[in-house]
């Protein structure tokens, strides 16, 4: 081995002891806990949620700090200043390293608050306070899980807002303390299980309001994380309104009382929908029933509707029938009148036929009967030379004895006439 020494252990108990006391005094903030006396001293645990460190401090500083009786008590925040500190032990006693604490007093709001803006700053950087935020919250959950003290105003308070909402789901309780060391942890613990459950929609943190000191578990780191880590929205009612804890920013909704948190768990005015829905039903059932009674109307008239209707197309047909057979009478009318003038041109035609037929005949005949009676006409024999002899009054003289009888004669020739005086027998 090349290292140097070997040192005598005490030699080296006491350098170690001198190193530690040249380190820096600085100031601790954190949480008591394990708090114990002997006759110098008085001997704890300062921690947070990310470690510990012993701490001791002599009990005539602790006097001089003046706390009052019982003020350095587990669960209370405090701050120390000191530095870290080695006793070295010795043949019949154990070694032990320590915070040295000089000063000690109560953490104030201050000191709270600091802690608290930097661990809200380091979230937020982080993107943890939106995931709650983007998940989606079911407007009536059937089940609700609540994580809250077992006795206490902010559980009576919240099932008196649910029952004023008219909810009527199933309620999860998850107790656990909501005030000391062992909060924080059980918190998570009572978060994570209700979450593992999958008929659980919504989760509510609750708890009445307090000094910031009193709601340091609800600013828990661990416990922040858990809650933003988580598939079911989360809904923080923690201290009043003039509250404000980190739990607040990374859940989905916070709430400023527990009967802010019904409302928000149970988005949907249960009473309000089901009077709203009996409105809704009720005028609903009228307009049904106007609506029967109308259509039943108009119905009843549709129901009249073939028998007028019918007796409609009944007049109409009868109308059209009378026309029909008036149109009927009239073109059988017409057409005996048509067949009439028909058969009257037939007819008339025909007897012109035989009406000229026959007179054609009897053209015929009297041509016949011309052409003989001019042959026997004594205007031809007058043609031939012959003479026709007529008295004064133009009757023909068919003797001599006529002729000799007359005054006067004409002899009518077939160019013209010539008068003369007939001579008796025994004249000149």
């Amino acid at each position: 081995m090349s290292l140097p020494g070997p040192f005598a252990v005490g030699a080296y108990a006491r350098k170690l002891q001198e190193e530690m006391r040249k380190r820096a005094r600085v100031q601790l903030i954190g949480e008591v806990t394990g708090v114990g006396r002997s006759k110098v001293q008085a001997y704890f645990e300062l921690r947070d949620g990310d470690g510990a460190v012993p701490c001791a401090i002599w009990l005539n500083d602790l006097e001089k700090a003046g706390l009052t009786e019982g003020a350095l008590r587990d669960g209370a925040e405090v701050v120390i200043a000191g530095g870290p500190d080695y006793y070295p032990g010795g043949g019949q006693a154990s070694p032990s390293f320590c915070f040295r604490a000089t000063e000690v007093r109560l953490a104030g709001e201050g000191d709270l608050i600091a802690r608290l803006e930097a661990l809200r700053k380091q979230l937020r950087s982080e993107g943890l306070f939106e995931l709650q935020r983007q998940l989606r919250r079911p407007r009536l959950p059937k089940t609700i899980g609540v994580v809250t003290a077992e006795s206490g105003a902010a559980r009576r308070d919240l099932v008196a807002g649910l029952a004023r909402r008219g909810w009527e789901g199933t309620v999860i309780w998850a107790f656990a303390p909501v005030q000391d060391r062992r909060a924080a942890p059980a918190i998570a613990m009572a978060i994570q299980d209700l979450a593992a459950r999958p008929e659980v929609e919504a989760i509510v943190v609750t708890r009445g309001g307090g000094s910031l000191a009193d709601l340091w578990a609800f600013c828990d780191e661990t416990l922040c994380r858990t809650v933003a880590m988580l598939r079911v929205p989360v809904v923080s009612a923690v201290g009043h309104e003039r509250d404000s804890t980190l739990i607040d920013d990374v859940a989905a909704v916070a709430c400023s009382t527990p009967t802010h948190a019904a409302e928000a768990a149970v988005p949907l005015d249960c009473l309000a929908a089901r009077e709203s829905l009996e409105r809704c039903a009720l005028a609903l059932r009228r307009t049904g029933e106007g609506a029967i009674a109308s259509r039943s109307r108009h119905l009843g008239q549709l129901a009249r509707g073939p028998a007028r209707a019918l007796q409609r197309q009944r007049s109409f047909l009868n109308q059209k029938i009378r026309e029909i057979r008036a149109a009927s009478e009239r073109g059988l009318a017409d057409r005996a009148s048509s067949q009439r003038r028909i058969g009257t041109v037939v007819l008339e035609r025909a007897r012109r036929r035989a009406v000229g037929a026959d007179m054609e005949k009897r053209r015929e005949a009297l041509r016949q009967a011309t052409v003989t009676l001019r042959a026997h006409e004594p205007e031809r024999t007058l043609e031939r030379g012959y003479a026709l002899v007529e008295g004064e009054a133009g009757e023909p003289l068919t003797s001599a004895a006529e002729a000799s009888a007359a005054e006067r004669i004409s002899l009518r020739f077939s160019d013209g006439r010539v008068r003369a005086r007939p001579e008796r027998d025994g004249a000149a």
